[in-house]
């Protein structure tokens, strides 16, 4: 049984002394820093995440004929029933019916170790998302809405909250063409659908190795990949080898141009414009930046915005970036390297030789420090204080998590009571996505008995698990990550919306990631690393010098390093733009020319593993844009006193309550009590790479 404090103990002996050293962790810190107990298997099934017929993947069939029908029964009360709040509050309990299935379903089909789950997961997505967009073209279910915002005395009588939520569904049945006539409504159903195909053979095709025959590869590094008969499997680009011949041949191979993916992406984006074009859009850019942060007085026309924004810190960035190369083509001729061309394989591995010889930063010094128990411990001393939010650990159901290694949080506030639950999927495993994300699994609401319905979200990181003898120690690059991941759990749980269509991180792409990279500036802030970084053995506390280093090594060739997020983000809008006439890899040539400043390699098509274009295609600047705002919040909010109750509070009233139900430029102008502009945008991202930032000093500094 898990004890309720976890002991680590080390036995330090040195010619004269025998020392014993003891670090004691709280629950939480003790539930990440112990291997988990076995769940009781004489206990019921209760399903996955407590869903009662997902204990086995039959369920998933189940779960879509029982949101179906639902969905029917819904349609039915919405196009009946006079307008009203009654007619929003229709709306959103049917999408909360879909989203229950689609939402914990799009989870399983990556992260559930079964096939069988994972597969019915995937049909599952498939099948809700087809019933959505039929349901989006759906004209008396859009009258029904119609009628409510044409009544003037219906539409002042509602709250803002239900007012801009009627509007938001309404917005995403003019994006799916429903003012169109039958035959070209038909057109769009037919291309949203073709499209959740093309996704899906898309993303699946950006993970999958390449291979080649092991013969053409020197007999030296052959052992450096996967070694498959007579051929050799790569999976991946290497970039952190320190042979500059294995990091270069990952890089030519893993890249090298699929021709059915190529054909593939064609569609996608041929498939993707024709649908913007046929509801009336310029472009999908167009369709897609609607709504989000782009949408700003500066300028009315979304796609212009994002270009102005990426084209400006590039003219910003130009003079650090040539600099940060230089110091990377030096770095490549002290190592003796085979050629003093930098290369855009060279980019990751000599940017981290140049950061480690200024700093000495070497991750293995720092990770008995940041055991997991550890951060975990520091997440929740640091919620405790900025918002009186805590965890809780418990202890899971027979069957409610589908792997052993699986901690359950129960978030609970200091006077609310009961938040919601984080199911924690930390740690490496077989068929695991290497990937960090966060996965809605159930929105809150406010049901129709009074209750709240608790959100339930999925953090998945990709971390070593722990032994009897030593528990999971995380690099600082892993800590970051969690930090920020624990941002958007921390949005689902304190987005309390009223409807679930627009709570927690259910907002707008480029507001979205503001919390998460928020959370990164506290993690390399020394007061907040000082409550919690311990030595897993010892208990001494992480040397205050070592952080300084961490935060100074950071801003180390950090100009190229954006810069290549810029380029990414440029490549992006292009592609959704107005259609280019050229090949994909012609436009990413041109793009890479303007935009990166390393050279593109010829055969190669980095295009055909950019994954984003799914998720976030036409706003994978919102990283950028985020960050920004983040920096911003950080500076004039929480750098003098990263601690601050008051301060915290206003965080959650201003930015984390609304979910997507405000305007998210309102949101950012309540935090900042100003709208920032593009060029204030761009300054809060080059100040970060050139000023001494407090994140690095303690109160006393």
């Amino acid at each position: 049984m898990m004890l309720a404090c976890q002991l680590f103990v080390s036995v330090v002996r040195n010619s004269r002394t025998l020392s014993r050293h003891v670090t004691t962790w709280s629950p939480v810190g003790a539930a990440f820093n112990a291997q988990q107990r076995k769940v009781d298997l004489f206990q019921k099934n209760v399903g996955l995440f407590g869903v009662p017929g997902l204990s086995t993947p039959a369920g998933f069939e189940v779960a879509q004929q029982r949101a179906l029908r639902e969905t029917e029964q819904l349609v039915e009360t919405a196009c009946n029933n006079p307008p009203g709040a009654l007619t929003v509050e229709t709306f959103d309990q049917l999408s909360d019916s879909l989203c229950k299935v689609a939402d914990l379903a799009d989870f399983v089909k990556v992260g559930h170790p079964d096939p069988a789950f994972r597969d019915a997961a995937e049909k599952a997505c498939i099948n809700i998302g087809t019933v959505v967009e039929r349901l989006n073209t759906n004209v008396e279910l859009c009258r029904s809405l119609k009628n409510l915002l044409d009544n003037k005395e219906v539409l002042d009588s509602l709250d803002p909250d239900t007012r801009r939520v009627a509007e938001l569904f309404m917005f995403d049945f003019e994006i799916s063409g429903i003012h169109l006539d039958e035959s070209k409504r038909g057109k769009a159903v037919s291309l949203n659908v073709n499209l959740l195909d093309l996704n899906n053979e898309f993303l699946n095709g950006t993970h999958l190795p390449n291979r080649i025959e092991k013969t053409a590869l020197p007999e030296h590094i052959r052992h450096c990949f996967s070694i498959d008969g007579n051929s050799i499997q790569i999976g991946g680009l290497h970039a952190d080898s320190p042979d500059e011949l294995v990091r270069e041949a990952a890089y030519k191979i893993f890249l090298f141009p699929n021709s059915s993916l190529l054909l593939c992406l064609d569609d996608l984006l041929t498939c993707r414009n024709e649908l913007a074009k046929l509801v009336g859009y310029e472009s999908f850019a167009h369709r897609a930046l609607n709504g989000t942060m782009a949408k700003t007085p500066v300028c009315f026309c979304f796609a212009e915005t994002v270009m102005k924004f990426l084209e400006l810190l590039t003219d910003k960035l130009s003079d650090r970036t040539a600099k940060d190369f230089n110091l990377m083509r030096d770095m490549k001729m002290k190592m003796n390297s085979r050629s003093t061309e930098l290369m855009p394989w060279d980019h990751s591995y000599f940017s981290s030789a140049v950061r480690a010889e200024r700093y000495k930063i070497d991750p293995s010094l720092y990770s008995p420090y940041f055991s997991l128990g550890a951060c975990m411990e520091g997440l929740n001393m640091l919620f405790s204080q900025l918002l009186g939010v805590s965890f809780q650990n418990e202890q899971p159901m027979a069957g409610e998590v589908w792997s052993e290694e699986v901690r359950k949080l129960a978030v609970v506030h200091e006077t609310e009571g009961l938040l919601g639950y984080i199911y924690c999927d930390f740690f490496r495993r077989p068929d695991k996505p290497h990937q960090d994300c966060h996965f809605t699994i159930q929105g809150g609401r406010l049901k129709e008995d009074g209750k709240y319905q608790h959100p339930v979200v999925v953090l998945m990181l990709s971390l070593p698990p722990p032994t009897r003898s030593t528990p999971t120690l995380l690099n600082p690059g892993m800590m970051e990550n969690l930090f920020h991941e624990m941002g958007h759990a921390m949005h689902s749980m304190l987005g309390r919306t009223r409807y679930q269509h627009v709570t927690g991180t259910r907002c707008s792409t480029d507001f979205a990631e503001v919390p998460s990279i928020l959370m990164e500036f506290f993690a390399t802030d020394y007061r907040v690393v000082n409550q919690f970084a311990r030595h897993y053995q010892t208990g001494q506390p992480l040397p205050k010098s070592m952080v300084s280093r961490l935060c100074e090594s950071k801003r180390i060739c950090g100009a190229a390093d954006t810069q290549l997020q810029v380029f990414y983000a440029a490549l992006d809008q292009v592609y959704h733009g107005k259609p280019q006439n050229r090949s994909t890899t012609d436009i990413l040539k041109k793009m890479q020319e303007k935009f990166y400043g390393l050279p593109y390699v010829p055969n190669t098509a980095w295009q055909l593993r950019f994954s984003h274009l799914i998720g976030y295609g036409a706003k994978y600047y919102s990283y950028l844009m985020s960050r920004a705002i983040a920096s911003m919040v950080w500076r004039q909010c929480f750098q003098k006193d990263p601690f601050n109750r008051d301060m915290g509070e206003r965080y959650r009233r201003e930015m984390l309550a609304h979910g997507g139900s405000k305007e998210p430029m309102l949101m950012v102008q309540g935090m900042l009590q100003s709208s920032p502009t593009i060029e204030e945008l761009v300054d809060a991202l080059v100040a970060d790479l050139d000023t001494d930032s407090v994140t690095c000093r303690d109160d006393s500094s």
